[in-house]
């Protein structure tokens, strides 16, 4: 018999999925908006996957798992059979190639994102070009399983803010696998002193104006012509807040502007960015200490 030809997938067409899992994930990013990321979770069953390869980078992400799973795993030209766990990570860099096979049912976040977004997001700390992200067996970190499931959680959220966060999060990824998963561990410089306060200003002009929409955090840096990393840190610096965390804090501070007006309490949660009233109301009482409701006049 013939070995199956070598499939190459293409992470951003959500159909690359199908041809690799038996059964079509119950939650991925399709409709998120996020830029050049990529996320599918599911309970699998046991099963095995074809030898495939991919333009992005991947990471699987286990979670969920009982009890440790069994599995025969080849990544390039090495295969080992291993006890996966909870926690665990694997590591498959773009373009090689990787097979596995499972012998027990556990769920898995896969992650997927473009080279180009790693290169970008670690241009100012060191030079992209000197670095190389190296493959992982079943590997345990403790961060990347909680990132993973911060991601997750967001998704199920629905959060109009859920891409700015996946693109902090993303960005905080590519530094730890920076430091931690490449072939050559980089020296990487440090940023202090925040933003300039002309620039920070410019910022937080941007984000009042364009408060409703679904703001990222590549977008928030090209307002001050910075690379998201360096973007992040400093803005961090200046304000105490993450990004993310920033635009929340606007987002309630306006509701509660408009809702001392009169401004009936779904309205408020649309104009100011968030999916619903359910987000407004939970992201109001946790800054605020009030619900939406003892603000307005007529609510």
């Amino acid at each position: 018999m013939m070995p199956a030809p070598l499939l190459n997938l293409d992470c951003s067409k959500e159909e690359a999925l199908a041809l690799i899992f038996p059964q079509f994930p119950v939650l991925t990013s399709k409709t998120a908006g996020w830029n050049g990321i990529y996320l599918a979770y599911d309970y699998q069953l046991p099963g095995e996957t074809p030898e495939v390869s991919s333009l992005q980078h991947g990471m699987a992400i286990f979670v969920d798992i009982p009890k440790p799973i069994k599995a025969e795993r080849k990544i390039g030209e090495v295969l080992r059979s291993e006890q996966v766990k909870q926690g665990d990570i694997v590591i498959v860099p773009a373009g090689t190639t990787n097979q596995t096979q499972w012998y027990d049912s556990g769920s898995v976040i896969m992650l997927g994102f473009e080279p180009a977004i790693f290169s970008r997001t670690i241009s100012e700390i060191v030079e992209p070009e000197k670095v190389e992200l190296a493959p992982y067996f079943a590997t345990p970190d403790p961060l990347i399983c909680q990132l993973g499931l911060t991601l997750k959680a967001e998704l199920e959220s629905n959060s109009l803010g859920s891409k700015l966060y996946a693109e902090t999060i993303v960005n905080l990824l590519a530094v730890h696998l920076l430091q931690h998963y490449c072939i050559q561990k980089p020296v990487i410089k440090e940023y202090t002193g925040g933003l300039p306060k002309y620039k920070l200003q410019s910022v937080i002009d941007y984000i009042n104006t364009y408060l409703e929409q679904s703001l990222g955090l590549e977008e928030l840096a090209q307002v001050v012509q910075m690379s998201p990393t360096y973007f992040s840190r400093l803005f961090k610096q200046s304000t105490g807040l993450a990004p993310h965390q920033y635009l929340i804090q606007c987002r309630v501070n306006r509701a509660k502007q408009l809702l001392s007006r009169g401004n009936a309490i779904a309205d408020v949660a649309y104009k100011v960015g968030f999916a619903n009233q359910a987000h407004l109301n939970y992201h109001f009482k946790r800054l605020l200490g009030v619900t939406p409701k003892s603000v307005g006049k007529n609510l």
